[in-house]
């Protein structure tokens, strides 16, 4: 049998990154986790977390982390119907998912918000580009991720949820500057652009298909959804624009939609584990209900060609 208290241990250690943090998050000394790490390994014959700041997870304890996770939510659901048995971790259960900032910063929200009034349950957002949002699931780090991956991860459900716009965008102070003449190629290559990191391609993209070459202009880094908005609004560069987010201040004339008004639509998955859990099942409908609607709005409002990964080549 697997010595669950060792592999709480661990999992804290994987999830928070330190043993002290664990401690803390555990209501244990320092010392009582590491001797609780160290004697499970040794047990195992396997590291199963690599020390340094942050402490990982090594690939056996990533599998032995996931494998506490999913307990930890069986659990809770058979002490909600057994409250005389709620003696382990003290406070609510918490649910490992991975988001996109874009989604964060648009519909998610407000699936998370009706997920926890309904269910009392807490969310624990694991932030990466979408497109590497099913890795994080397929290594066992989460339960469930908004993904662009059309692929399913082996042992999960897969549902598509619609598709996120973006419009080129920029402010009507930085236009007159930079493309006195209009927008071209050749304007577009000494305009400052805005990009999220060092992944993200969808500027590049979106001038490919708009103009027909690429462009490698002077970027501003800048790695935030409404950092960027904001930055765009500032004029400090042209960016693709959600356009949930573009909407409003497109409409009111503070940003300006760049020539030849070219949206790129990304299409969004929903992955969860097949593990038959109530709260993965109640979040899964949240988020399905929810973005339906946001996203058939946004895409209402003027989608066009181009769909495809957003932040990637």
């Amino acid at each position: 049998m697997l010595d669950y208290a060792s592999l709480a241990a661990v999992a804290a250690v994987a999830r928070e990154g330190s043993f002290e943090k664990a401690a803390m998050a555990l209501g244990v000394t320092p010392s009582a986790v590491s001797q609780r790490v160290k004697g499970l390994e040794e047990r195992l014959g396997a590291i199963l977390l690599t020390r340094g700041v942050p402490c990982r997870p090594t690939g056996i304890g990533a599998k032995l982390c996931a494998h506490v996770e999913q307990v930890r939510l069986l659990e809770s659901e058979v002490v909600h119907d057994l409250p005389g048995l709620a003696v382990q971790e003290p406070g609510a259960t918490t649910v490992r998912v991975a988001v996109n900032a874009d989604s964060v910063s648009t519909w998610f929200p407000r699936a998370a918000a009706q997920f926890a009034a309904e269910t009392g349950a807490m969310l624990d957002l694991v932030m990466d580009d979408e497109a590497h949002t099913a890795e994080r699931l397929r290594t066992g780090e989460v339960l469930a991720a908004v993904t662009a991956d059309p692929a399913p991860v082996p042992g999960c459900k897969i549902y598509p949820l619609g598709a996120i716009d973006y419009v080129a965008t920029a402010s009507p102070g930085f236009i007159s500057r930079f493309f006195p003449d209009g927008v071209d190629a050749a304007s577009l290559q000494g305009a400052p652009m805005l990009r999220f990191d060092r992944r993200d391609e969808l500027q590049a993209r979106w001038v490919r298909l708009s103009w027909g070459t690429p462009v490698s202009p002077p970027v501003h880094w800048t790695p935030s959804t409404q950092g960027m908005l904001d930055m765009t609004l500032a004029g400090l560069g042209w960016s693709m624009t959600p356009l949930l987010l573009a909407t409003p201040h497109l409409d009111a004339g503070r940003l300006v939609q760049l020539p030849p008004h070219r949206p790129i639509s990304v299409t969004l998955y929903w992955q969860r584990t097949r593990l038959a859990a109530g709260l993965l099942d109640r979040l899964t409908h949240c988020v399905r209900s929810i973005s339906a609607v946001e996203l058939a709005r946004a895409g209402n409002e003027g989608r066009g060609p181009g769909s495809g990964p957003s932040r990637q080549p």
